[in-house]
């Protein structure tokens, strides 16, 4: 049986089978993901072959009553189940006997997820709390809809072009939401011509939204149609907002800034996957702080700038770090602002990474 993975809650994995049915999941105990460190294994959005735990897998599958009695089977998702799971604080179980809870309090039925099917893309960050392991935000998307704020709070351009250049690399289409434009002063809305200017130039789709207005969100909702799109970005952006206006039963939480630091409070605990009307999903994600790259290699971090790799096959050196070399051409189309002095310091943080724990496995 194969489904696709919609909700993570880090312990269980909630999975839509093919023919409509949910199943709250489990990893198999004994299932390794050829040697792979993350922190998230199994990510909203993958693809992936289950086993129900009562067809013999499951520890009250296995054990029946001295009677030869089978335990209590479970029905259909959208039914009740057929016999109450015996409370811990209720009168123990006859000997020979194990009870085995086999619903979950969300009505779920549950199994085991076997297999991992193969990705044909995904977005992954360094983990935050272990530099040597991976984070997997989402995989199988059509598009990565980057969330930003460019006041209230503000989104560094780092962030964006870190974010892009791990979405390059992974080869997930991106575009540039940015949102709270109803609260942009003349100042304001002036960077955002500009931001819109720069990363459109480059080839990325750029579209101004209020989630709070409305403003925007009409031409959002023709771009995200018929596809699987993750919503990502720093807490505080709105994501949640603009979910609820595109998704509005998905009733996700909200808050306010912190009046302190103009920043964002998590709200999103979880990754999860909303279907959209007349088609397509929106994967919703926590915010996060920064983003590290994982699994690159130094000399291929200029691939990944669409605008310097173009520019950079002019370089007199073919291994060209665009930093020192005589004849780089990368350098003079800097100093032609011919390259935006900001892609370019995102560029060079970039190249600044710790290489720790760098691995070329299939993830």
């Amino acid at each position: 049986m194969t489904g696709t993975v919609i909700r993570n809650t880090g312990s269980w994995y909630d999975v839509r089978t093919d023919d409509g049915q949910l199943f709250a999941c489990k990893v198999k105990g004994n299932f390794r993901l050829r040697g792979i460190r993350s922190t998230n294994p199994v990510a909203v959005g993958d693809r992936v072959a289950i086993k129900p735990t009562d067809t013999g897998d499951s520890p009250a599958a296995k054990v029946q009553a001295s009677n030869d009695k089978p335990a209590a089977k479970v029905q259909d998702a959208n039914d009740k189940p057929t016999a109450k799971v015996q409370a811990s604080n209720d009168k123990p179980a006859a000997k020979g006997k194990i009870t085995v809870p086999e619903v979950l309090p969300s009505g779920l039925p549950t199994a085991l997820i076997t297999e991992i099917l193969d990705r044909r893309n995904y977005i992954i960050r360094r983990a935050s709390n272990l530099s040597k392991q991976s984070h997997i935000i989402a995989a199988n998307v059509d598009l990565a809809g980057l969330v930003v704020t460019l006041a209230h709070p503000e989104t560094s351009t780092t962030f964006i072009d870190r974010f892009i250049a791990s979405a390059e690399a992974y080869r997930v289409p991106v575009a540039l939401i940015i949102n709270k434009v109803d609260l942009y002063d003349e100042a304001d809305l002036s960077y955002l011509d500009a931001i819109m200017h720069l990363y459109r130039q480059l080839g990325y789709t750029c579209l101004a939204v209020s989630a709070e207005t409305g403003e925007g969100l009409d031409a959002l909702r023709d771009e995200l149609h018929g596809k699987t799109t993750l919503f990502s970005g720093n807490s505080g952006v709105g994501k949640s907002t603009l979910l609820n206006r595109l998704v509005p039963e998905a009733r996700a939480k909200t808050a306010e800034l912190s009046a302190a630091h103009d920043q964002g409070q998590h709200t999103t605990t979880f990754s999860e996957m909303y279907d959209l009307d007349g088609g397509g999903c929106i994967i919703d994600t926590p915010g996060i702080r920064g983003f590290g790259t994982f699994d690159f290699e130094r000399e291929e971090v200029s691939h990944f700038f669409r605008e310097i790799f173009a520019i950079g096959r002019d370089c007199r050196f073919g291994n060209c770090t665009h930093t020192h070399e005589p004849g780089c051409a990368v350098q003079k189309a800097l100093d032609n602002h011919e390259i935006a002095e900001s892609r370019y310091q995102s560029y060079l943080s970039m190249l600044e990474d710790k290489d720790e724990g760098k691995y070329r496995e299939r993830f």
